[in-house]
């Protein structure tokens, strides 16, 4: 009998490509990175580790490629509560796993599937697992919107 286990990354940091955050960028102008580090912030402003992120106000225009490890339901209820809050709108590169109980906030906002595995900056190979795109704001009609996303 096998088992099913959740892919283990050695790093949890990988920086987002390009050719997935410039389309976004065009599109939503982003004024913070709410998860990052010197070396793979996306915008000018962010909060680093040192900062951490899950204890400041988010407002605005927000990109977010959480580390993807244990914590990361901590920064998916996050950045669902800000948007909620009606201070923030907030993006997420996400890795999508259905079967993980903050998934749930996830199905609330706007989903964009993507249709192929990600090669993150730095990673040896593409992602050992499909992402999508979960666009958090006030306004959305919850679980309403879902779609494939072709940037590649």
């Amino acid at each position: 009998m096998s088992r099913f286990c959740e892919p283990v990354a050695i790093r949890t940091d990988y920086e987002t490509p390009t050719c997935i955050f410039g389309p976004l960028n065009d599109e939503f102008k982003f004024h913070t990175d709410v998860c990052a580090n010197s070396h793979n912030a996306k915008c000018q402003h962010y909060f680093a580790p040192r900062q951490d992120g899950l204890k400041q106000h988010w407002s605005g225009m927000c990109w977010m490629n959480p580390p993807y490890g244990k914590s990361i339901g901590e920064w998916i209820e996050k950045a669902y509560d800000s948007a909620c809050s009606g201070d923030a709108t907030v993006v997420c590169l996400l890795p999508v796993r259905s079967n993980c109980e903050w998934w749930k906030f996830c199905i609330a906002g706007e989903i964009r599937f993507i249709r192929k595995k990600i090669k993150f900056v730095g990673a040896p190979s593409v992602s050992m697992f499909p992402n999508a795109i979960v666009i958090f704001h006030a306004y959305l009609d919850p679980g309403n919107i879902t779609s494939i996303w072709r940037p590649l």
